[in-house]
């Protein structure tokens, strides 16, 4: 098999493994709705507070629901050796990355997906004002979030406590994506179009996914053999 075949195999392999039984997708989509909720009762939904705080909520929910996901990545392998299977497999460990990185980048995207309808309805804001600006902030951005997340989530796979360890690592990593989300979500929900010194923060994306995905791709043979 060629690279691209590998790759979407090891891709198609965890989607119908998930949607078999959907214990992440549920669990972080519902996750994600209760807090949507929660944060509705703690600001008005029609003050300009909102406005001005909509895109650094939308990203914070995101990334606590992309964690649930990304935790099972690899933990998914880990019952009857399935794991050390997929290593000593013909698979490249960088298609094997890349397949997992596709998966959950789609199961992220769908609770992303999900969850804008109901932002939008909570805090009473027109989230589609800007719909091809926003998809493509989203896309850089989720993609930024899943690599670097599937990246520590193989280096995490085997510790007791990688529940734990997953959010602490990843978290401090997504700074710059999640700082560029924000500021861009959040000028594209108030109505405007991405221009002038904005750009800036859509290179940081681009730069981000860049960086990582060639870093993630290079080193993790070393991640999975040791």
């Amino acid at each position: 098999m060629n690279f691209l075949t590998q790759t979407l195999s090891v891709a198609a392999k965890d989607l119908r493994s998930e949607f078999r039984t959907k214990e992440s997708f549920n669990a972080a989509a519902s996750f994600a709705i209760v807090i949507l909720l929660l944060f509705s009762f703690a600001v008005d939904p029609t003050s300009d507070q909102i406005r001005e705080m909509s895109g650094g909520l939308l990203w914070i929910v995101y990334s606590f629901s992309a964690a649930l996901i990304l935790n099972r990545s690899f933990a998914r392998e880990l019952p009857n050796d399935c794991l050390d299977a997929l290593i000593a497999s013909p698979v490249s460990g960088a298609a094997l990355f890349l397949g997992k990185a596709l998966a959950s980048f789609v199961l992220i995207l769908l609770i992303e997906a999900l969850c804008l309808p109901v932002f939008g309805i909570f805090y009473d804001l027109n989230w589609a004002t800007q719909p091809a600006w926003l998809a493509l902030v989203v896309l850089l951005a989720t993609w930024g979030m899943t690599v670097i997340g599937t990246m520590f989530s193989a280096l995490t796979v085997n510790l007791r406590l990688r529940e734990i360890m997953l959010p602490m690592l990843v978290y401090p990593m997504l700074i710059p994506t999640l700082m560029a989300a924000m500021q861009l979500t959040t000028l594209l929900i108030a109505g405007q179009a991405i221009a002038g010194d904005d750009f800036v923060w859509l290179r940081l994306l681009i730069g981000v996914d860049i960086i990582f995905t060639a870093l993630a791709v290079a080193l993790i043979e070393v991640v999975l053999v040791g």
